[in-house]
């Protein structure tokens, strides 16, 4: 990299740290707002919450990158532009193509960036965050890991190994308790489904204890009655935004097995994929607007409309991804027509400027 390719990257660099220092000011206010109104809901307090945005930030930082490597690039550039710099460049022989090329330059390490806390930083932070506020919310289910839960009902303590999309459970044992504290009975379950408003469980095993001894019972199928119903354990719910992108493709192909709805799950993972495209995209679409402002010398309404494009392009990409949940578009088209239109607006703009 060349003087210009660091002043240049550097510039971009500096815009787009301070847009998504903004916008997750934002989108965390939102968030806040939303929150306050659980506060005092079971055990969750002013406190808890205020955790709880702390861990969703990496998640926020991640889902806002398109927008403010955008935002960023026409920022900077437009700085460059207000202060003659752009010209001076042109008149120094850099082409315009050779200006997009060092900004692409800076655009990689934006990209590096949305990788390593999509993939490392956003899962793990995104599972606590979840994982705190539900056993603050329902403080008779506990959660230790992305899958299992751990319930008490009364005088029973529920373990459950995994809760699929469906609200199926699977891997089920109940441990029954009497007054005094001392077990009483012990059953273990393959699966269990709430139907007809009472939870079945199935291949039921369950040992009985008495002073004559155990006695142990087998059934196919039996009602289990629970104040736990399927509003108390959807909180607890794996979400897309939990997993990075190689254990969604594990947990897609796990639901796969189990007969389960996975366009969610694989909309959740093409997007992933998809991410270091779409900051490509929004820098490529950056460019254009700022020399057509310096051209036409109104930078300020060229940035409102490249701003307007942008924010259209994150509704677009929203409103694809609803499409695949209602309509069963697949998601890998949900996640990259979006992609595919912006690009090609982008290179046609910048094929009109250079």
């Amino acid at each position: 990299m060349n003087i210009l390719d660091w002043y240049l990257g550097r510039t971009i660099l500096k815009y787009t740290s301070i847009v998504i220092f903004v916008l997750v000011g934002l989108f965390m206010f939102i968030q806040f707002l939303d929150e306050i109104a659980r506060v005092g809901t079971g055990n969750y307090g002013f406190t808890d919450m205020v955790i709880f945005l702390i861990l969703s930030t990496p998640r926020v930082v991640y889902e806002i990158f398109p927008m403010a490597a955008l935002l960023g690039t026409m920022l900077g550039l437009s700085s460059l532009a207000v202060d003659s710099e752009l010209i001076v460049m042109r008149a120094s022989g850099m082409s315009i193509m050779g200006i997009s090329g060092s900004v692409m330059k800076s655009a990689a390490i934006i990209i590096l960036s949305a990788v390593l806390i999509g993939e490392f930083v956003t899962p793990f932070a995104e599972t606590q965050a979840q994982r705190g506020r539900s056993v603050a919310l329902q403080k008779s289910v506990s959660q230790h890991s992305n899958f299992g839960l751990w319930m008490r009902d009364d005088n029973s303590i529920i373990q459950v190994g995994e809760m699929l999309p469906d609200l199926k459970l699977l891997n089920i044992k109940i441990f029954e308790f009497d007054e005094e504290g001392d077990m009483r009975a012990a059953a273990v379950a393959d699966s269990g489904k709430f139907d007809d408003n009472q939870w079945v469980l199935y291949n039921l095993r369950q040992s009985v204890l008495s002073d004559k001894g155990i006695k142990t019972i087998h059934l196919k199928s039996a009602n289990w009655h629970s104040k736990l119903g399927p509003e108390v354990l959807k909180v607890f719910l794996v979400k897309p935004e939990q997993l990075s992108a190689v254990d969604l493709d594990r947990y897609i192909k796990h639901l796969k097995k189990n007969s389960q709805n996975t366009d969610r799950y694989e909309l959740a993972f093409w997007q992933k994929i998809s991410a270091p495209m779409a900051i490509i995209v929004m820098v490529l679409l950056g460019i254009p607007f700022v020399f057509r402002s310096v051209r036409s010398g109104g930078v300020g309404g060229t940035l409102f409309l490249g701003i307007m494009l942008g924010l259209v392009f994150f509704a677009m990409a929203k409103g694809f991804g609803f499409l695949v949940l209602i309509y069963g578009i697949p998601p890998l088209a949900g996640a990259f027509i979006p992609l595919l239109i912006f690009l090609g607006i982008a290179l046609l703009m910048l094929k009109k400027v250079a």
